[in-house]
């Protein structure tokens, strides 16, 4: 991603469909992310597919020192000759499923995590995040506005699901802004928009039963139009739901976040 006021003399980079590649490149957009993302010396700020470098540029110039993830090895050297003289960037050319977020905090400050991340594995990414939640201060992230919806639903929602859940008991959700498609290069099929996920602090995260609560929310989604004593079967009785106050006969979409883990605690005690 770059700012067209600041692309180098040479051709764009050609997008790369396996990439799921959409540069951003509209002025007010990428200023009112950097803008909520507000960056300062001396944070620890990491930036997933910097593409082009529409975001990576102007957070330089208010951080100083950046680190971006990048797959696509031919941006590598574009971002290097587009960043030098604004201020020091580390690149990683790697997928960033493959990379150890705790690692790069180190000892150190949490991360600040930014991306704009490719639609076809969003979900992957996400949950990788969920799993280095210790190592990270805030993430903002620009997304299918379909998938921001889904994250942020409530319960009895139609777009409440799996995702809903494990997000919510890990972050605070807060969409920001909605992009159009027009705001990239070339323009996506879908809407999108930008979120800000917040770790909620470790005593108030779900840990002791995680397994558990993910095998009982990926069962109960992975069937959602059946009820719960038959999405369940074989990991929770009627007598189990009953005990933390969920129905059997209702469906996971009317299940509170919550309420999984209770069921899990039960379980796993039992």
């Amino acid at each position: 991603m770059t700012r067209y006021s600041e692309r180098s003399a040479d051709t764009p980079h050609v997008t790369r469909k396996r990439f799921g590649q959409h540069f951003l490149r509209d002025e007010e957009i990428i200023a009112r992310i950097v803008q909520a993302v507000a960056p300062k010396p001396g944070q620890r700020l990491i930036e997933i597919g910097p593409g082009e470098g529409a975001i990576t540029l102007p957070m330089l110039r208010k951080c100083g020192k950046l680190t971006v993830i990048e797959l696509d090895r031919d941006l590598v050297p574009r971002i290097a000759a587009r960043c030098a003289g604004v201020g020091e960037v580390e690149i990683i050319n790697a997928d960033v499923l493959d990379v150890d977020l705790g690692k790069l905090a180190g000892d150190g400050d949490r991360l600040r995590v930014v991306g704009n991340l490719p639609y076809n594995i969003s979900s992957p990414i996400l949950f990788h995040c969920i799993d280095h939640l210790d190592a990270i201060e805030d993430m903002h992230f620009m997304l299918q506005r379909e998938v921001v919806d889904r994250m942020a639903a409530s319960p009895g929602s139609k777009t409440y699901g799996r995702l809903s859940v494990m997000l919510q008991l890990a972050c605070r959700v807060e969409p920001l802004l909605p992009v159009p498609p027009q705001a990239f290069r070339p323009p996506p099929k879908v809407d999108s928009a930008v979120v800000r996920l917040t770790p909620l602090p470790a005593d108030q995260r779900p840990t002791a039963h995680q397994a558990m609560i993910e095998r009982l929310v990926r069962a109960a989604f992975g069937q959602r139009r059946k009820v719960l004593s038959n999405a369940l079967d074989g990991l929770a009785s009627a007598d189990d739901l009953r005990s933390v106050d969920i129905d059997p006969g209702a469906r996971a979409e009317q299940i509170p976040a919550q309420s999984f883990v209770r069921l899990a605690t039960r379980l796993e005690q039992c």
